[in-house]
Protein backbone atom coordinates (compact mmCIF):
# COMPACT_ATOMS: atom_id res chain seq x y z
CA UNK A 1 0.00 0.00 0.00
CA UNK A 2 2.87 2.37 0.75
CA UNK A 3 6.34 3.22 -0.47
CA UNK A 4 8.35 1.22 2.10
CA UNK A 5 11.57 2.88 0.96
CA UNK A 6 10.16 6.25 2.05
CA UNK A 7 9.99 5.29 5.70
CA UNK A 8 12.61 5.01 8.40
CA UNK A 9 11.79 3.16 11.59
CA UNK A 10 8.42 1.86 10.34
CA UNK A 11 5.15 3.78 10.28
CA UNK A 12 5.63 7.39 11.34
CA UNK A 13 8.64 9.67 11.17
CA UNK A 14 11.38 10.79 13.50
CA UNK A 15 11.45 14.47 14.55
CA UNK A 16 14.28 14.71 17.10
CA UNK A 17 16.62 16.87 14.98
CA UNK A 18 13.75 19.01 13.72
CA UNK A 19 12.60 19.55 17.29
CA UNK A 20 16.16 20.60 18.20
CA UNK A 21 16.19 23.25 15.47
CA UNK A 22 12.69 24.41 16.38
CA UNK A 23 13.85 25.10 19.93
CA UNK A 24 16.69 27.19 18.50
CA UNK A 25 14.31 28.92 16.11
CA UNK A 26 12.00 29.98 18.91
CA UNK A 27 14.89 31.95 20.41
CA UNK A 28 15.19 34.18 17.34
CA UNK A 29 11.81 34.13 15.53
CA UNK A 30 8.25 34.81 16.71
CA UNK A 31 6.72 31.31 17.08
CA UNK A 32 10.06 29.94 15.87
CA UNK A 33 9.34 30.29 12.14
CA UNK A 34 9.58 32.96 9.45
CA UNK A 35 6.49 32.13 7.34
CA UNK A 36 2.96 31.77 8.70
CA UNK A 37 2.36 29.08 6.09
CA UNK A 38 4.84 26.68 7.71
CA UNK A 39 3.19 23.77 9.53
CA UNK A 40 4.67 23.77 13.04
CA UNK A 41 2.39 21.32 14.84
CA UNK A 42 4.08 19.81 16.78
CA UNK A 43 7.23 21.16 15.10
CA UNK A 44 8.26 22.06 11.55
CA UNK A 45 10.21 19.55 9.52
CA UNK A 46 13.61 21.10 8.87
CA UNK A 47 14.90 20.13 5.45
CA UNK A 48 18.42 18.97 4.72
CA UNK A 49 18.15 18.62 0.94
CA UNK A 50 15.87 17.86 -1.97
CA UNK A 51 16.30 15.18 -4.60
CA UNK A 52 13.94 15.29 -7.55
CA UNK A 53 10.43 14.58 -6.29
CA UNK A 54 11.61 14.01 -2.71
CA UNK A 55 12.66 15.93 0.38
CA UNK A 56 15.09 14.60 2.95
CA UNK A 57 14.79 16.27 6.34
CA UNK A 58 17.41 16.65 9.06
CA UNK A 59 16.21 13.41 10.69
CA UNK A 60 16.73 11.46 7.48
CA UNK A 61 13.03 11.07 6.62
CA UNK A 62 12.52 10.83 2.86
CA UNK A 63 9.23 12.40 1.76
CA UNK A 64 7.44 12.61 -1.56
CA UNK A 65 6.89 16.37 -1.92
CA UNK A 66 3.41 17.48 -3.01
CA UNK A 67 4.06 21.03 -1.82
CA UNK A 68 7.10 21.95 -3.95
CA UNK A 69 7.44 25.24 -2.07
CA UNK A 70 3.79 26.07 -2.65
CA UNK A 71 3.74 25.02 -6.34
CA UNK A 72 6.99 26.80 -7.28
CA UNK A 73 9.20 23.84 -8.18
CA UNK A 74 7.62 22.42 -11.31
CA UNK A 75 10.73 20.29 -11.93
CA UNK A 76 11.12 19.23 -8.30
CA UNK A 77 14.35 19.67 -6.35
CA UNK A 78 17.89 20.04 -7.65
CA UNK A 79 16.87 20.22 -11.33
CA UNK A 80 20.26 19.78 -12.95
CA UNK A 81 19.92 22.15 -15.95
CA UNK A 82 18.99 25.02 -13.59
CA UNK A 83 21.69 24.09 -11.07
CA UNK A 84 24.37 24.00 -13.78
CA UNK A 85 23.28 27.28 -15.35
CA UNK A 86 23.19 29.10 -12.01
CA UNK A 87 26.51 27.63 -10.85
CA UNK A 88 28.16 28.95 -14.00
CA UNK A 89 26.58 32.36 -13.50
CA UNK A 90 27.56 32.78 -9.85
CA UNK A 91 31.21 33.27 -10.73
CA UNK A 92 30.32 36.20 -13.00
CA UNK A 93 28.10 38.16 -10.61
CA UNK A 94 24.69 37.76 -9.05
CA UNK A 95 23.15 41.23 -9.33
CA UNK A 96 23.90 44.56 -10.95
CA UNK A 97 22.31 47.99 -11.13
CA UNK A 98 22.40 47.68 -14.91
CA UNK A 99 20.28 45.37 -17.05
CA UNK A 100 21.54 42.08 -18.51
CA UNK A 101 20.60 40.10 -21.60
CA UNK A 102 19.11 37.42 -19.34
CA UNK A 103 16.01 39.49 -18.57
CA UNK A 104 15.36 39.91 -22.29
CA UNK A 105 15.56 36.19 -23.05
CA UNK A 106 13.12 35.26 -20.26
CA UNK A 107 10.79 38.09 -21.31
CA UNK A 108 10.86 36.90 -24.92
CA UNK A 109 9.99 33.36 -23.86
CA UNK A 110 6.99 34.49 -21.79
CA UNK A 111 5.71 36.92 -24.42
CA UNK A 112 5.93 34.24 -27.09
CA UNK A 113 3.91 31.79 -24.99
CA UNK A 114 1.32 33.74 -23.04
CA UNK A 115 -1.29 35.27 -25.37
CA UNK A 116 -2.22 38.16 -23.06
CA UNK A 117 1.38 39.33 -22.53
CA UNK A 118 2.76 41.85 -25.04
CA UNK A 119 5.12 43.72 -22.69
CA UNK A 120 6.43 42.66 -19.29
CA UNK A 121 8.20 43.94 -16.14
CA UNK A 122 10.01 41.79 -13.59
CA UNK A 123 9.81 42.09 -9.81
CA UNK A 124 10.80 39.80 -6.92
CA UNK A 125 7.68 37.96 -5.74
CA UNK A 126 4.09 37.14 -6.51
CA UNK A 127 2.96 39.69 -3.94
CA UNK A 128 4.89 42.42 -5.78
CA UNK A 129 3.53 41.26 -9.11
CA UNK A 130 -0.08 41.52 -7.94
CA UNK A 131 0.60 44.83 -6.20
CA UNK A 132 2.09 46.44 -9.30
CA UNK A 133 -0.62 44.98 -11.54
CA UNK A 134 -3.23 46.67 -9.34
CA UNK A 135 -1.23 49.90 -9.37
CA UNK A 136 -0.91 49.71 -13.16
CA UNK A 137 -4.67 49.34 -13.48
CA UNK A 138 -5.15 52.36 -11.25
CA UNK A 139 -2.62 54.42 -13.20
CA UNK A 140 -4.26 53.48 -16.50
CA UNK A 141 -7.87 54.13 -15.42
CA UNK A 142 -7.29 56.90 -12.83
CA UNK A 143 -9.55 54.94 -10.46
CA UNK A 144 -8.62 53.64 -6.98
CA UNK A 145 -10.90 50.67 -6.34
CA UNK A 146 -10.60 46.97 -7.06
CA UNK A 147 -12.98 44.02 -7.14
CA UNK A 148 -11.74 40.62 -6.02
CA UNK A 149 -12.99 37.10 -5.42
CA UNK A 150 -14.10 36.14 -1.93
CA UNK A 151 -11.57 34.00 -0.06
CA UNK A 152 -8.94 33.98 -2.81
CA UNK A 153 -5.28 34.51 -1.92
CA UNK A 154 -3.36 37.22 -3.76
CA UNK A 155 -0.34 37.91 -1.55
CA UNK A 156 0.24 40.53 1.13
CA UNK A 157 -0.73 43.87 -0.45
CA UNK A 158 -3.47 45.47 1.67
CA UNK A 159 -6.03 45.84 -1.13
CA UNK A 160 -5.28 42.37 -2.51
CA UNK A 161 -5.75 40.57 0.80
CA UNK A 162 -8.85 42.43 1.98
CA UNK A 163 -11.75 40.00 1.67
CA UNK A 164 -9.50 36.96 1.99
CA UNK A 165 -10.20 36.15 5.65
CA UNK A 166 -13.97 35.87 5.43
CA UNK A 167 -15.93 33.37 7.51
CA UNK A 168 -19.53 32.39 8.28
CA UNK A 169 -19.58 35.08 10.96
CA UNK A 170 -19.24 37.63 8.14
CA UNK A 171 -21.38 36.22 5.35
CA UNK A 172 -24.27 35.26 7.65
CA UNK A 173 -24.70 38.89 8.72
CA UNK A 174 -26.28 40.95 5.90
CA UNK A 175 -25.20 44.17 7.60
CA UNK A 176 -21.48 43.34 7.44
CA UNK A 177 -19.25 43.78 4.42
CA UNK A 178 -17.15 40.90 3.11
CA UNK A 179 -14.25 43.32 2.61
CA UNK A 180 -12.85 42.39 6.00
CA UNK A 181 -9.27 43.38 6.89
CA UNK A 182 -6.61 40.69 6.85
CA UNK A 183 -4.85 41.97 9.97
CA UNK A 184 -5.54 44.19 12.96
CA UNK A 185 -4.88 47.85 12.31
CA UNK A 186 -5.41 47.80 8.55
CA UNK A 187 -6.86 51.21 7.56
CA UNK A 188 -10.63 51.08 7.33
CA UNK A 189 -10.43 53.06 4.08
CA UNK A 190 -8.90 50.03 2.35
CA UNK A 191 -12.10 48.05 2.77
CA UNK A 192 -14.08 50.94 1.31
CA UNK A 193 -12.10 50.59 -1.93
CA UNK A 194 -12.48 46.80 -2.26
CA UNK A 195 -15.55 45.06 -3.67
CA UNK A 196 -15.77 41.34 -2.84
CA UNK A 197 -17.52 38.96 -5.24
CA UNK A 198 -18.52 35.32 -4.92
CA UNK A 199 -16.77 33.04 -7.39
CA UNK A 200 -18.94 31.49 -10.12
CA UNK A 201 -21.93 33.65 -9.10
CA UNK A 202 -22.88 35.73 -12.15
CA UNK A 203 -25.75 37.53 -10.41
CA UNK A 204 -23.52 38.56 -7.50
CA UNK A 205 -20.83 39.72 -9.93
CA UNK A 206 -23.20 41.86 -11.96
CA UNK A 207 -24.91 43.38 -8.92
CA UNK A 208 -21.73 44.31 -7.06
CA UNK A 209 -19.79 45.59 -10.07
CA UNK A 210 -22.70 47.74 -11.21
CA UNK A 211 -22.87 49.53 -7.85
CA UNK A 212 -19.11 50.08 -7.56
CA UNK A 213 -18.12 50.51 -11.23
CA UNK A 214 -17.34 54.26 -11.30
CA UNK A 215 -14.52 53.73 -8.77
CA UNK A 216 -13.17 50.37 -9.98
CA UNK A 217 -9.82 50.13 -11.71
CA UNK A 218 -9.79 46.36 -12.07
CA UNK A 219 -11.31 43.00 -11.34
CA UNK A 220 -8.61 40.85 -9.74
CA UNK A 221 -9.22 37.18 -10.45
CA UNK A 222 -7.29 33.96 -10.06
CA UNK A 223 -8.67 31.67 -12.80
CA UNK A 224 -8.73 28.78 -10.28
CA UNK A 225 -8.33 30.19 -6.75
CA UNK A 226 -6.22 27.75 -4.75
CA UNK A 227 -6.82 28.95 -1.19
CA UNK A 228 -10.52 29.38 -2.00
CA UNK A 229 -10.94 25.73 -2.97
CA UNK A 230 -9.01 25.10 -6.24
CA UNK A 231 -12.36 25.22 -8.03
CA UNK A 232 -12.68 25.54 -11.81
CA UNK A 233 -14.38 28.66 -13.16
CA UNK A 234 -17.75 28.23 -14.85
CA UNK A 235 -17.62 29.35 -18.51
CA UNK A 236 -20.65 31.58 -17.89
CA UNK A 237 -18.81 33.31 -15.04
CA UNK A 238 -15.68 33.89 -17.13
CA UNK A 239 -17.81 35.31 -19.95
CA UNK A 240 -19.66 37.58 -17.51
CA UNK A 241 -16.37 38.92 -16.10
CA UNK A 242 -15.24 39.85 -19.60
CA UNK A 243 -18.55 41.42 -20.57
CA UNK A 244 -19.02 43.52 -17.44
CA UNK A 245 -15.40 44.71 -17.46
CA UNK A 246 -15.82 45.89 -21.04
CA UNK A 247 -19.17 47.52 -20.24
CA UNK A 248 -17.72 49.68 -17.46
CA UNK A 249 -14.16 50.21 -18.72
CA UNK A 250 -12.65 48.11 -15.93
CA UNK A 251 -9.41 46.20 -16.47
CA UNK A 252 -9.14 42.47 -15.79
CA UNK A 253 -6.07 41.44 -13.79
CA UNK A 254 -5.43 37.69 -13.81
CA UNK A 255 -3.38 36.43 -10.88
CA UNK A 256 -1.52 33.48 -12.40
CA UNK A 257 1.29 33.43 -9.85
CA UNK A 258 0.26 29.87 -8.97
CA UNK A 259 -1.88 28.80 -11.91
CA UNK A 260 0.47 29.67 -14.75
CA UNK A 261 1.54 26.02 -14.36
CA UNK A 262 -1.82 24.86 -15.71
CA UNK A 263 -0.69 24.86 -19.34
CA UNK A 264 1.94 25.94 -21.84
CA UNK A 265 -0.19 29.05 -22.44
CA UNK A 266 -1.09 29.61 -18.80
CA UNK A 267 -4.45 29.45 -17.03
CA UNK A 268 -6.28 32.41 -18.60
CA UNK A 269 -5.96 30.91 -22.07
CA UNK A 270 -7.10 27.54 -20.72
CA UNK A 271 -10.36 29.02 -19.41
CA UNK A 272 -10.89 31.61 -22.15
CA UNK A 273 -10.34 34.54 -19.79
CA UNK A 274 -8.95 37.57 -21.65
CA UNK A 275 -7.10 39.72 -19.10
CA UNK A 276 -5.55 43.12 -19.65
CA UNK A 277 -2.78 42.29 -17.17
CA UNK A 278 -1.32 39.07 -15.80
CA UNK A 279 0.63 38.68 -12.55
CA UNK A 280 3.08 35.77 -12.71
CA UNK A 281 5.69 34.23 -10.43
CA UNK A 282 6.69 30.90 -8.87
CA UNK A 283 7.56 28.57 -11.80
CA UNK A 284 9.02 31.37 -13.95
CA UNK A 285 11.92 31.80 -11.48
CA UNK A 286 13.24 28.24 -11.61
CA UNK A 287 13.31 28.05 -7.81
CA UNK A 288 14.56 31.61 -7.19
CA UNK A 289 12.62 34.73 -6.12
CA UNK A 290 10.66 36.24 -9.01
CA UNK A 291 7.50 37.99 -10.05
CA UNK A 292 6.29 39.56 -13.28
CA UNK A 293 3.59 41.89 -14.55
CA UNK A 294 2.65 41.48 -18.20
CA UNK A 295 -0.14 42.61 -20.44
CA UNK A 296 -1.31 44.77 -23.28
CA UNK A 297 1.28 47.28 -24.54
CA UNK A 298 -1.23 50.11 -24.11
CA UNK A 299 -1.68 49.33 -20.42
CA UNK A 300 1.97 48.50 -19.77
CA UNK A 301 2.88 52.00 -21.02
CA UNK A 302 2.15 53.25 -17.49
CA UNK A 303 5.64 51.94 -16.59
CA UNK A 304 7.34 53.75 -19.49
CA UNK A 305 9.72 56.64 -18.83
CA UNK A 306 10.54 57.65 -22.41
CA UNK A 307 9.02 61.11 -21.93
CA UNK A 308 9.90 61.71 -18.31
CA UNK A 309 8.52 60.38 -15.07
CA UNK A 310 6.30 57.33 -15.67
CA UNK A 311 2.70 57.23 -14.57
CA UNK A 312 3.76 54.32 -12.36
CA UNK A 313 7.39 54.22 -11.16
CA UNK A 314 8.58 50.66 -10.45
CA UNK A 315 12.04 49.69 -9.27
CA UNK A 316 13.38 47.04 -6.93
CA UNK A 317 16.99 46.32 -6.02
CA UNK A 318 16.75 42.68 -7.07
CA UNK A 319 14.17 43.01 -9.84
CA UNK A 320 15.28 41.10 -12.96
CA UNK A 321 18.42 39.87 -11.17
CA UNK A 322 20.38 37.57 -13.51
CA UNK A 323 20.18 34.50 -11.23
CA UNK A 324 16.37 34.43 -11.26
CA UNK A 325 16.28 35.30 -14.96
CA UNK A 326 18.66 32.51 -16.00
CA UNK A 327 17.08 29.94 -13.68
CA UNK A 328 13.63 30.90 -14.89
CA UNK A 329 14.55 30.72 -18.55
CA UNK A 330 16.14 27.29 -18.23
CA UNK A 331 13.24 25.93 -16.18
CA UNK A 332 10.64 27.29 -18.59
CA UNK A 333 12.50 26.08 -21.68
CA UNK A 334 12.30 22.58 -20.22
CA UNK A 335 8.53 23.00 -19.79
CA UNK A 336 7.65 22.15 -23.36
CA UNK A 337 4.11 21.47 -24.50
CA UNK A 338 4.90 17.76 -24.12
CA UNK A 339 6.14 18.29 -20.55
CA UNK A 340 2.93 20.10 -19.63
CA UNK A 341 0.95 17.32 -21.27
CA UNK A 342 2.76 14.62 -19.29
CA UNK A 343 2.15 16.46 -16.02
CA UNK A 344 -1.53 16.85 -16.85
CA UNK A 345 -1.82 13.15 -17.65
CA UNK A 346 -0.32 12.27 -14.28
CA UNK A 347 -2.67 14.75 -12.59
CA UNK A 348 -5.66 13.20 -14.38
CA UNK A 349 -4.55 9.74 -13.23
CA UNK A 350 -4.24 10.84 -9.60
CA UNK A 351 -7.54 12.74 -9.50
CA UNK A 352 -9.33 9.80 -11.11
CA UNK A 353 -7.70 7.40 -8.64
CA UNK A 354 -8.72 9.49 -5.65
CA UNK A 355 -12.29 9.76 -6.92
CA UNK A 356 -12.46 6.02 -7.54
CA UNK A 357 -11.40 5.37 -3.93
CA UNK A 358 -13.99 7.83 -2.65
CA UNK A 359 -16.70 6.02 -4.62
CA UNK A 360 -15.44 2.57 -3.61
CA UNK A 361 -15.51 3.47 0.09
CA UNK A 362 -18.67 5.56 -0.11
CA UNK A 363 -16.72 8.32 1.64
CA UNK A 364 -17.83 11.93 2.09
CA UNK A 365 -14.89 13.42 0.19
CA UNK A 366 -14.45 15.13 -3.17
CA UNK A 367 -11.54 16.25 -5.34
CA UNK A 368 -10.97 19.49 -7.26
CA UNK A 369 -8.15 20.78 -9.42
CA UNK A 370 -6.75 20.54 -12.93
CA UNK A 371 -3.50 19.90 -14.78
CA UNK A 372 -0.75 19.35 -12.17
CA UNK A 373 -2.87 20.51 -9.21
CA UNK A 374 -5.35 18.74 -6.95
CA UNK A 375 -7.08 19.29 -3.64
CA UNK A 376 -9.02 16.89 -1.44
CA UNK A 377 -12.15 18.19 0.33
CA UNK A 378 -13.92 16.48 3.28
CA UNK A 379 -17.24 17.05 1.56
CA UNK A 380 -19.38 14.58 -0.35
CA UNK A 381 -20.51 17.26 -2.80
CA UNK A 382 -17.76 19.01 -4.72
CA UNK A 383 -17.72 22.68 -3.66
CA UNK A 384 -18.50 25.37 -6.20
CA UNK A 385 -17.03 28.39 -4.41
CA UNK A 386 -15.16 29.44 -1.26
CA UNK A 387 -18.21 29.33 1.02
CA UNK A 388 -18.98 25.77 0.00
CA UNK A 389 -15.29 24.81 0.42
CA UNK A 390 -15.01 26.45 3.85
CA UNK A 391 -14.19 23.90 6.54
CA UNK A 392 -16.30 23.48 9.63
CA UNK A 393 -14.21 22.71 12.77
CA UNK A 394 -14.81 18.95 12.51
CA UNK A 395 -13.89 19.02 8.82
CA UNK A 396 -10.68 20.93 9.55
CA UNK A 397 -9.77 18.34 12.17
CA UNK A 398 -10.39 15.54 9.67
CA UNK A 399 -8.09 17.21 7.13
CA UNK A 400 -5.40 17.52 9.82
CA UNK A 401 -5.66 13.77 10.32
CA UNK A 402 -5.46 13.17 6.58
CA UNK A 403 -2.26 15.24 6.31
CA UNK A 404 -0.75 13.41 9.31
CA UNK A 405 -1.62 10.06 7.75
CA UNK A 406 0.11 11.02 4.50
CA UNK A 407 3.14 12.30 6.42
CA UNK A 408 3.36 9.07 8.43
CA UNK A 409 3.37 7.24 5.10
CA UNK A 410 6.18 9.37 3.68
CA UNK A 411 4.19 11.89 1.64
CA UNK A 412 4.07 15.63 2.30
CA UNK A 413 0.47 16.66 1.50
CA UNK A 414 -0.36 20.36 1.98
CA UNK A 415 -3.25 20.98 4.35
CA UNK A 416 -5.75 23.55 3.12
CA UNK A 417 -3.86 24.34 -0.07
CA UNK A 418 -3.19 22.92 -3.50
CA UNK A 419 -1.16 19.76 -3.82
CA UNK A 420 1.04 19.88 -6.90
CA UNK A 421 3.08 17.59 -9.10
CA UNK A 422 6.53 17.98 -10.61
CA UNK A 423 8.17 16.59 -13.73
CA UNK A 424 10.39 14.53 -11.42
CA UNK A 425 7.41 12.43 -10.27
CA UNK A 426 6.62 9.02 -11.73
CA UNK A 427 3.47 7.01 -12.26
CA UNK A 428 4.50 4.94 -9.23
CA UNK A 429 4.58 8.13 -7.15
CA UNK A 430 1.07 8.96 -8.34
CA UNK A 431 -0.18 5.49 -7.49
CA UNK A 432 1.36 5.78 -4.02
CA UNK A 433 -0.72 8.92 -3.45
CA UNK A 434 -3.89 7.07 -4.38
CA UNK A 435 -3.07 3.99 -2.29
CA UNK A 436 -2.20 6.12 0.74
CA UNK A 437 -5.56 7.88 0.47
CA UNK A 438 -7.28 4.50 0.13
CA UNK A 439 -5.54 3.31 3.30
CA UNK A 440 -6.71 6.43 5.13
CA UNK A 441 -10.31 5.78 4.10
CA UNK A 442 -10.03 2.16 5.23
CA UNK A 443 -8.55 3.21 8.56
CA UNK A 444 -11.26 5.83 8.93
CA UNK A 445 -13.94 3.17 8.43
CA UNK A 446 -12.42 0.88 11.06
CA UNK A 447 -11.38 3.55 13.58
CA UNK A 448 -13.23 6.83 12.90
CA UNK A 449 -11.37 8.68 15.67
CA UNK A 450 -7.86 7.32 15.05
CA UNK A 451 -7.10 7.71 11.33
CA UNK A 452 -3.88 9.64 10.87
CA UNK A 453 -2.83 9.47 14.53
Amino acid sequence: MFHPDLLRGGRGISRSRSEHFFIKGRRVFPTGITRVTVDHEPSPLYISRGEGAYLIDVDGNRLLDLNNNFTTLIHGHGFLPVADAVADLLHRGTCFSNPTEHEITLAELLIERIPAIEHIRFVNSGTEAVMFAIKAARAFTSRPGIARIEGAYHGAYDWAETGQAVSPAIWNDPLRSSAVPAYRGMPASVGEEVTVIRFNDVADLERRIASAAPALACILIDPMPSRAGLIAPEPSFVAAVGAIAKQYGILIVADEVLNLRQSYLGASARYDLQPDLIAAGKIIGGGFPVGAIGGRKEVMRVFASDSGKPLLPQGGTFSANPVSMVAGRVAMEAMTEAAFGSLESLGDRIRAGLRNEIERHGAAFSVTGAASLFRIHPKGKQPGDFREAYLAPEEAELMDRLSRHFLNCGILLPNGAAACLSTAMTTADGDAITSTFADFLSTLEKNPTEAGI
